[in-house]
């Protein structure tokens, strides 16, 4: 008898998915006030439950906003290939960033173009690279790790008003 190999997926998990029950508090945004920027950002949850990060970016100063969210218990990505989120935006870029740890000194990020409509974005998790304070670092990509806290970064090196809604965040 002849036995073939069977590969079983791991099903995707819902690293954060908004629904009636999401609350705006959870996700903490920072701007480029913190090193003396003039950038706004702004989150909340929307009647349709969807969460929306939007505001105005500043160069005067800075140039970026961001807004991140850390999980209840990190999620263990080992074996994991890629992220889903299912956005839309404004036609700018963005960027999805993950931190294995909350307190880390840099995040793994990956810059993604929004079209205006729905749209899923397909991250491959060994193309995150590693940044601090906007650099890319000397070190390895995000491999098989945790995710301990998920996030957006707007950072164009213009001044524009932004918007960007979300409705899932999921691993494969």
């Amino acid at each position: 008898m002849r036995y073939q190999k069977q590969y079983i997926m791991q099903p995707p998990v819902e690293l954060y998915v908004f629904n009636a029950y999401s609350v705006a508090a959870l996700w903490k945004v920072v701007d480029d006030i913190v090193m003396g920027g003039h950038s706004e950002g702004h989150f909340a949850v929307t009647e349709e439950h969807h969460g929306r990060f939007y505001g105005d970016v500043s160069t005067d100063g800075g140039g970026f906003s961001s807004v991140r969210h850390a999980l209840r218990e990190p999620v263990d990505a080992t074996g994991r290939k890629q992220l889903f989120l299912r956005v839309k935006g404004d036609g700018s870029e963005y960027q999805f960033r993950i931190r294995e740890d909350v307190n880390a000194e840099f995040s793994y990020t990956y810059p993604f173009t929004t079209s205006g409509d729905w749209q899923i974005i397909e991250i491959p998790l060994e193309e995150m690279y590693p940044v601090r304070r906007g650099d890319r670092l000397d070190r390895p990509n995000f491999a098989d790790g945790r995710i301990a806290e998920i996030g957006f970064l707007i950072a164009n090196g213009r001044d524009q008003a932004f918007s960007l809604l979300v409705d899932r965040i999921e691993i494969l």
